[in-house]
């Protein structure tokens, strides 16, 4: 867009070339430029966009060879060969000068009052999109910005829920029992239910495994097998593909050992490894 508005104030003041210029402390640099071959910058110094900034006004060189500030300027005695220069100063609404919109020939020109008002205009169209960019930019940065808080509320918040899942009630027969998730050992899946072993109980209950590791505290429990949730800190030892865990009774047998091996599947053997604090 900016390479359009250039073109038009060349077609405006009927030159070859013209440009849209940028001035900071050192240089100006050419946000856009039509007919211009040279760099894409060029150092303060010579540039006649320095001497547009400081006014509020269409500043014009008709001839730059009959005028002693600019007749030795390198870019008038050597290549360009600039002979006219005709810029509008690109003002923002604060009152900041960030640079020009100019247009430039290797022959002298006069501009006529026409010509200079819709420079003025097409100076205001130029900082009518520049002021837009950095409006766009900001929101974009403000949207980061949220997004960032956001996430981090999801995950304050997360981790609240997360640390509140300390209980869990459970439907037994005809009434719901509170059963707190600190003395779960294991669950176990069997079909369409879910068993659930606490030091010296058993809960059997109408769920599924997904639904009840998502009520589960994720930082304490471990899923090791497709039909087998585990406490992390009732495990003791791990033992070919078995963990062995603490204070579970065996339901199955009456060996009376105060430790059950619970089988760990291939699949989350690496998810159980990479939860243990490993030495």
């Amino acid at each position: 867009m900016f390479d359009d508005l250039a073109q038009l104030a060349g077609f405006i003041c009927g030159t070859p070339i013209s440009l849209v210029s940028l001035i900071d402390a050192e240089r100006q640099w050419f946000k856009a430029k039509v007919g211009w071959d040279a760099s894409d910058s060029t150092d303060r110094d010579v540039a006649f966009c320095q001497h547009t900034i400081l006014g509020e006004d269409v500043f014009e060189i008709e001839d730059t060879t009959k005028d002693p500030m600019f007749c030795d300027n390198p870019l008038v005695t050597a290549s360009p060969s600039i002979r006219f220069y005709a810029g509008a100063p690109l003002i923002t609404p604060e009152g900041v000068p960030l640079g020009t919109i100019c247009a430039l020939d290797t022959v002298p020109h006069r501009l006529t009052d026409a010509q200079r008002n819709a420079l003025r205009i097409v100076a205001r169209e130029v900082v009518s999109h520049l002021e837009l960019r950095r409006a766009r930019q900001q929101l974009e940065q403000e949207q980061r910005k949220l997004d960032g808080l956001l996430r981090m509320a999801n995950d304050a918040a997360e981790s609240l829920y997360m640390g509140s899942k300390a209980e869990i009630f459970i439907k037994q027969e005809n009434k719901l029992l509170r059963v707190e998730t600190a003395d779960i050992r294991y669950v176990e899946a069997l079909g369409d239910y879910v068993n659930i072993y606490v030091a010296k109980e058993r809960y059997t209950v109408y769920s599924t495994m997904k639904e009840l590791e998502a009520k589960l505290p994720a930082r304490d429990f471990v899923r090791v097998h497709r039909k087998y949730i585990v406490r992390l800190d009732c495990i003791v030892a791990i033992e070919a593909d078995s963990a062995l865990i603490a204070g579970a009774r065996n339901w199955h047998s009456d060996s009376g050992s105060n430790t059950l091996p619970i089988p760990i599947g291939n699949s989350y053997k690496s998810i159980l490894m990479s939860r243990l604090n490993l030495v």
